[in-house]
């Protein structure tokens, strides 16, 4: 297993170039530069800079059924607000609670303020346009749109899962605050098995969906774009977290340069012999599509 300080050590410090930090840990910054390589992200809807421009949003809003509003520089979901529906002129959030324009006219302000920033500074809001997730993996989730994070090392996808929001996780695809993590197998992004809270469990809380019957469409696709994002970022070890939209496919949200560990608990497997294999390669691919073929061939599960 790769445990924390490893983790730090021997690859983050090793493989990460400081440089790289500020197209990751922005996620305006990601959407423009991951573009430039052919990695699609949810519309972008406005982005809201200037406490004047605030009043734009009202309008920009006022046709819109859905849409999520981010902190450019928020980590761990903190933040983002998710409009699923209008009702009159109040909005239902992704919770099913109502909420008027002026609470998100005060969450804009909040977030320029830099309350959501990693490190309290004065930040940028982004409104992006709803994404509505492939109804084939969004009725194991409660609420919440699932996500799929892939570990990328070295341009090489090594381990993935999907995460699925609960009631305890408010509706966030967040796995320490309750969500459910599904490892997958790189080879053919099949469901291996899951864990809520670190303990293995076999079916949804709240769905009671049995979770190893899951099937990631467009598998090949989603491992060749998580590994185009090694070219865009350079950065050698990192999380990269996407989606299956209903209407558009496969979607980047964003990426992450220190990723959390608790992949190889979903996964049931340690990261480091994979890890390993990647350091050990003679001769690197140096095609996304190479790379990605190469994963699927080697750390498929049998």
């Amino acid at each position: 297993m790769l445990n924390m300080n490893r983790r730090n050590v021997d690859y983050i410090a090793r493989y990460n170039e400081r440089s790289s930090y500020p197209l990751v840990d922005n996620k305006l910054k990601t959407k423009l530069v991951v573009a430039e390589y052919g990695v699609k992200t949810p519309k972008l809807l406005q982005v809201v800079r200037q406490q004047h421009e605030i009043s734009h949003f009202r309008e920009m809003a006022e046709d819109l059924a859905g849409f999520a509003i981010k902190p450019a520089k928020g980590s761990g979901g903190k933040g983002i607000t998710v409009i699923t529906g209008r009702d009159g002129d109040e909005y239902i959030k992704a919770s099913g609670s109502r909420v008027d324009s002026p609470f998100l006219e005060r969450h804009l302000t909040n977030i320029l303020a830099g309350l959501y920033s990693l490190a309290g500074t004065p930040d940028v809001a982004i409104v992006e346009n709803l994404v509505e997730s492939a109804p084939s993996l969004a009725k194991y989730s409660h609420q919440g749109v699932p996500d799929i994070r892939i570990i990328v090392f070295q341009g090489y996808p090594v381990m993935a899962m999907l995460r699925l929001a609960t009631t305890a996780s408010d509706g966030k695809a967040n796995l320490h605050q309750g969500a459910v993590g599904v490892g997958l197998d790189i080879g053919s992004g099949q469901g291996l098995n899951a864990v809520q809270f670190n303990r293995p469990i076999t079916l949804h809380p709240d769905t009671g969906l049995a979770l190893e019957n899951i099937q990631i469409e467009a598998w090949d696709e989603m491992l060749e774009m998580a590994s185009r994002c090694y070219e865009a970022t350079g950065l050698g070890y990192m999380g990269v977290d996407l989606v299956v939209d209903a209407n558009e496919g496969p979607l980047l949200l964003e990426l992450n340069a220190r990723p959390g560990l608790a992949i190889q608990m979903a996964n049931g497997r340690g990261l480091l012999p994979r890890l390993r294999a990647i350091e050990a390669l003679k001769r690197p691919h140096f095609t996304p599509l190479e790379r990605s073929r190469f994963a699927m061939e080697t750390f498929a599960s049998n």
